[in-house]
């Protein structure tokens, strides 16, 4: 795998500046972009639907992300501390540099999800001409 070309910190939006105050890595400041992203936040008015749960604790997607995010950021570190090791990560990235695009990756993965999550996309797509549109390109 090259990771040097899957691993860019080359930012295409992005306003140069030379703010050396700001000590956060690129792939930090894409978990801040998101946290702070009105999609991301309008997680918080979606339940997380678990059928046939044995409690009535019911949380939103926002918290079950945030949680998906934990989870990941701790095992992308671990694969990055090993990659680190092993000196397979390209010159300036960091073992928590992993860690962080996990846990960004973590934190979007339910944002654009219809209602019942995966579920949702599961009878949508069966139910609609979305797959034919979709082989069509």
């Amino acid at each position: 795998m090259d990771w040097a070309k899957l691993l860019s910190k080359k930012r295409f939006n992005k306003i140069s500046t030379s703010d050396k105050s700001d000590l956060r890595s690129e792939f930090h400041k894409d978990y801040d972009r998101i946290v702070f992203s009105s999609a991301f936040r309008r997680l918080g008015r979606k339940t997380q639907v678990h059928p046939l749960s044995n409690n009535d604790h019911i949380h939103t997607r926002l918290t079950h992300s945030i949680e998906v995010g934990s989870v990941g950021r701790s095992i992308g570190h671990n694969v990055g501390a090993f990659l680190e090791e092993k000196s397979e990560l390209p010159r300036g990235i960091y073992a928590q540099e992993i860690g962080a695009i996990v846990q960004a990756a973590c934190l979007a993965h339910d944002i654009g999800n219809p209602p019942f999550g995966h579920a949702g996309v599961t009878t949508i797509l069966k139910n609609t001409d979305i797959p034919q549109l979709l082989k069509q390109g």
